[in-house]
């Protein structure tokens, strides 16, 4: 009995062994034909790194101001009795804007232009009498004062009056009216906004490393939501002489139009200031970098050694990346112009990596895109 057991167990042991021996056997093989086989390679899409001048730009955020822009009040206390403006309107310089009562200074000016007339016959009849001498000269000389002091009273009335009819003092636009008819107003109280539109000045600030590279006349460009797609141009006006001790920077302003009086005070905007001089720089697509925690960089496409003029392989390349303009970006130190490098879905390849280039679908990379609207 114990020798048919044995038996049997040598038998499974048989089996086992052989059915183990062919595995491995095809494990083998298996593990042979991987290192035979040879993959395909990948299809990129590739250009060549190029040589540009590009401008040196400095990049800052600004504010819009008014060239001429100011809160309308009255300057004398008075009564309001008409208006003679609607919110928003344009008015020219001088236009009237709002009248205040002057009926009493109207009558006090009718009551002191009758005192002046009879003080002047008085002063012509002293004149005559003087003349003749049959008057004294302290006489004659009380006459002229009380005439000129008459006279005074009547320009500073004038100038009562006139200033109770509120007028714009500049060109420009009116902003939403604040007061109305029969409103008691104070010398604090707003009648409305003047604001001047069709130039408006950008205050923004630059570093102080940044500020000996510029100087007043440089052009300077102006980008806003407000005017989404167009980039107005000014220049450069004035650099202020003090830098803000807490923050190290200085503050500048620079004269633009505003055609159609898109921007409004108190607007920001993005600035750039277009030094004179450019450099010459190396460029790649953006798409071409890939970014990681470790750095950014570049696939390179080389010949491939010992696969003739026909095989192409990938080396990952690290670059230092510098300003970036459309779908470009500088590279300042890894590759050199005319270098060969993958310009999409960098993500996908690694280094080494056997390719061949078709740019049949290959995108067209522009320093500065119009991208449609979707």
């Amino acid at each position: 009995m114990i020798r048919k057991i044995l038996l049997a167990l040598l038998l499974v042991a048989a089996v086992a062994g052989g059915l183990a021996g062919i595995k491995a056997l095809q494990i083998k093989k298996m593990i042979d034909q991987g290192k035979s086989m040879v993959m395909p390679p990948a299809v990129v899409s590739a250009v060549n790194a190029t040589s540009a001048s590009w401008e040196t730009v400095l990049t800052a955020v600004g504010s819009v101001t008014a060239v001429q822009g100011v809160t309308l009040t009255a300057e004398i206390p008075g009564k309001v009795v008409r208006i003679l403006f609607d919110s928003g309107d344009r008015v020219s310089a001088g236009d009237a804007l709002v009248q205040l009562d002057v009926s009493q200074e109207a009558a006090q000016l009718r009551a002191l232009e009758a005192s002046e007339n009879l003080a002047r016959v008085n002063l012509k009849r002293m004149e005559s009498l003087l003349a003749q001498r049959t008057t004294a000269k302290a006489e004659y000389d009380t006459a002229l004062a009380t005439h000129r002091q008459l006279l005074a009273e009547m320009d500073a009335l004038r100038a009562v009056i006139a200033k109770k009819t509120i007028r714009a003092p500049f060109a420009g636009t009116l902003g939403i009216r604040q007061v109305n008819l029969g409103q008691i107003l104070g010398d604090s109280d707003v009648i409305a906004s003047l604001q001047h539109l069709d130039t408006v000045h950008v205050e923004f600030v630059l570093p102080q490393q940044q500020v000996a590279q510029v100087h007043p006349g440089v052009t300077v460009r102006v980008t806003s939501d407000a005017v989404p797609g167009k980039t107005l141009e000014g220049r450069l006006t004035a650099i202020e002489p003090l830098a803000d001790s807490s923050t190290r920077t200085v503050r500048m302003q620079a004269v633009l139009g505003n055609p159609g009086q898109a921007l409004r005070p108190g607007m920001f905007v993005n600035v750039g200031v277009a030094l004179p001089d450019e450099r010459v720089v190396t460029t790649v697509p953006v798409t071409a970098v890939l970014s990681a925690a470790y750095g950014a960089s570049v696939f390179l496409v080389e010949a491939a050694e010992g696969n003739g003029s026909e095989g192409l392989k990938l080396r990952q390349q690290f670059v230092t990346l510098g300003e970036r303009r459309g779908d470009f970006v500088a590279v300042t130190k890894g590759i050199e112009p005319g270098q060969t490098v993958v310009s999409t879905g960098v993500f996908k390849y690694r280094n080494g990596q056997p390719v061949v280039v078709d740019n049949t679908l290959a995108p067209e990379f522009k320093t500065a895109p119009t991208p449609e609207n979707s």
